[in-house]
């Protein structure tokens, strides 16, 4: 029964790395691309921006899981804008996921990048470096430096977020525990779900410490 178990949950883990992977490659650049427009000197497009991190930042993730997921579909009166079965799930739980972590990302990078002195961009102008030059050469690599801390705590968060998927009923970890409990009448699947978690944060937790110490020669 132990094995037949820990195939179940592996088969559940994968999806749980799916998203979690999916999520940061969509996140971590768009929560830049968000970060740089809630700087913007153009006003409608800062406040739009503003808007979204607001509502965002100011809503449970699970209400986000369950709009996204039903919400279109309602609106425009189709049965499966995401498409059928799994995949359709998988879709939208990702969708719901991305747009929550590039808000708070972005807000990460906006600290990150307000934080650096004027001073420097004034030197970059001075040695003759254009603004892109400035800021990829120069001020990026320290925002890297300072974000790395807040960013690896909310990365973090992200694999124990992942169980919410289940409310649209995504099949990821969780859910394959829980279905022990109705198949089989077994508690204990549940709790070993906690061993694939803490091993997997413990490992990122390890990883985000050695990057932090590969970065020491920046200090700032």
């Amino acid at each position: 029964m132990f094995w037949t178990v820990t195939l179940s949950l592996l088969e559940g883990f994968w999806m749980t790395l799916k998203l979690f992977g999916l999520t940061l490659a969509f996140a971590i650049p768009i929560g830049l691309v968000l970060g740089l427009g809630s700087m913007s000197r153009f006003k409608p497009l800062k406040k739009v921006v503003e808007l979204l991190v607001w509502v965002i930042r100011g809503t449970p993730l699970l209400l986000q899981l369950i709009v996204i997921y039903y919400g279109p579909g309602l609106i425009f009166k189709m049965g499966s804008f995401w498409g059928s079965g799994a995949t359709g799930r998988f879709v939208a739980t990702l969708v719901a996921f991305v747009i929550n972590y590039s808000c708070y990302f972005s807000v990460i990078y906006r600290g990150g990048i307000e934080a650096i002195p004027k001073g420097q961009y004034e030197a970059g102008q001075v040695l003759g470096m254009t603004k892109s030059q400035i800021f990829f050469k120069v001020i990026l690599l320290q925002v890297i430096k300072r974000i790395v801390p807040p960013m690896s705590n909310e990365i973090i968060t992200l694999v124990k977020d992942t169980s919410l998927a289940r409310v649209i009923a995504c099949y990821e970890i969780i859910w394959n525990a829980q279905a022990f409990i109705k198949s089989d009448g077994l508690i204990w699947p549940l709790f070993y779900t906690g061993v694939f978690y803490l091993l997997f944060s413990g490992l990122l937790t390890i990883f985000f410490g050695w990057l932090e110490r590969k970065m020491d020669y920046f200090r700032v």
